[in-house]
């Protein structure tokens, strides 16, 4: 790290010097204060803002599931097939090759897949809401975990939602 220092003539008096100095030294240990102790806050318990979680986190409600299973029905199953598992050229939407397309990304990704391109002949027929539901309800056949709220339909809560197609390993 370069510190840049002020310079000050030659002729000002030690006194004004003095005063850089310090308050030069009181910027660099705010400084050093403010990045140490958001790790702190972390050892001690209290979750990073930057933490992400994954699908087996409960990050869908049942009630959702239950709204996307109706909606699936109406609007995917006949193309993707009632069982998810796809038909004629629409891919599964469940199942190993479906988990290990996703493995690793962030939830994010399959919902903009879904809400760019389905359903195929008119993607703008279904809304964000109901889009949103539908992937509650994928997630729900695959066999994740439901939580105790909706899946959030905001983009940025999405990316934060990571796809792993098995059960992470408990941290210690």
């Amino acid at each position: 790290m370069r510190v840049i220092a002020a310079r000050l003539p030659a002729n000002e008096d030690s006194d004004t010097r003095w005063r850089v100095t310090v308050i030069g030294l009181i910027a660099i240990t705010w400084l050093g204060c403010a990045c140490w102790a958001q790790p702190l806050s972390h050892s001690q318990g209290e979750p990073a803002q930057s933490e992400s979680r994954s699908v087996w986190d409960g990050v869908y409600s049942e009630d959702q599931a239950k709204r996307g299973e109706q909606l699936f029905q109406k609007g995917c199953a006949s193309c993707h097939g009632e069982t998810l598992h796809g038909a004629g050229e629409a891919p599964p939407l469940a199942g190993p090759r479906f988990t290990s397309n996703w493995n690793g990304l962030p939830l994010g990704d399959l919902f903009e897949r879904i809400r760019r391109t389905m359903p195929q002949d008119n993607p703008g027929r279904i809304g964000r809401q109901n889009k949103i539901d539908i992937l509650a309800y994928i997630l729900s056949f695959n066999k994740f975990p439901a939580g105790n709220t909706d899946l959030p339909r905001q983009p940025e809560f999405l990316r934060e939602i990571r796809f792993e197609a098995s059960k992470p390993e408990p941290t210690k």
